[in-house]
């Protein structure tokens, strides 16, 4: 299949090794992985905080650059999520790109749903043999609904020791401009979530969300707990220890 990335701008700016993690992965899984050079922002973040006309511009954008492919994917269920639920709803203005922001839209995957519901896969043949909790992140649960999927993969990665995170649902206090605007509640909700993965004594707390991981990593990272932050593309791609 010939599968088009869509990076996202956190992705790109901050956190790259998990653009390229999800690139090698897909090529190890038998595909052809293109990067469409005039991609930018979703436009989500206009959108949350009320600006659906600035956000306009970038879903024609996002129509145009990813309309030829047959498949997008993203390692982001945030960006998916906006992609999905609010690129057509803003541009229902003009109808005729609405549509096509639908269909497109439909054809837009956050990463663990493409491998288990289009591909067919869970075990993508990753080792990774550390001790491993998994953050599901708001906006692919609640969202995008991925459910257990990111579980699903991370069971079948040879050496990896899932555990449990107590309270896994529960929000890490991110949430976009949330943590800007709400910024000592953001902070409380972290501290949970910090207290939460220390208690399962995991090395490595993974995520779909990469925003997430740098709220969750800059928390734990202050507190020099030692546990690192890790995209789940990652660790799919990982083949340390074989």
């Amino acid at each position: 299949m010939r599968i088009a990335l869509f990076l996202t701008c956190l992705v790109d700016a901050v956190v790259p090794a998990a653009g390229k993690a999800t690139v090698e992965l897909l090529e190890r899984l038998g595909h052809e992985v293109v990067f469409p050079p005039g991609q930018t922002c979703c436009g989500q973040m206009h959108v949350n905080t009320g600006y659906p006309g600035e956000a306009l511009p970038l879903i024609r954008r996002y129509v145009e650059t990813f309309e030829p492919y047959e498949a997008v994917v993203a390692p982001s269920g945030s960006c998916v999520g906006s992609v999905r639920h609010q690129h057509a709803a803003v541009a229902s203005g003009d109808p005729a790109l609405a549509a096509r922001a639908a269909a497109v839209a439909a054809r837009t995957y956050e990463l663990s749903e493409f491998l288990v519901d289009v591909l067919g896969v869970t075990d993508v043949g990753a080792s990774y043999p550390h001790r491993v909790t998994y953050h599901p992140t708001c906006h692919s649960l609640r969202l995008l609904r991925v459910g257990d999927k990111p579980l699903r993969l991370l069971r079948e990665v040879r050496g990896l020791d899932l555990v449990e995170l107590p309270g896994a649902e529960e929000c890490c206090g991110f949430g976009g401009t949330f943590a800007v605007k709400n910024a000592d509640t953001s902070t409380a909700m972290l501290a949970d979530k910090m207290r939460a993965v220390l208690d399962t004594r995991a090395e490595v707390c993974a995520a779909s969300d990469s925003s997430c991981l740098l709220h969750i990593g800059g928390g734990l990272s202050r507190l020099r707990t030692g546990v690192r932050t890790v995209h789940l593309a990652e660790i799919l791609a990982s083949r340390e220890g074989s």
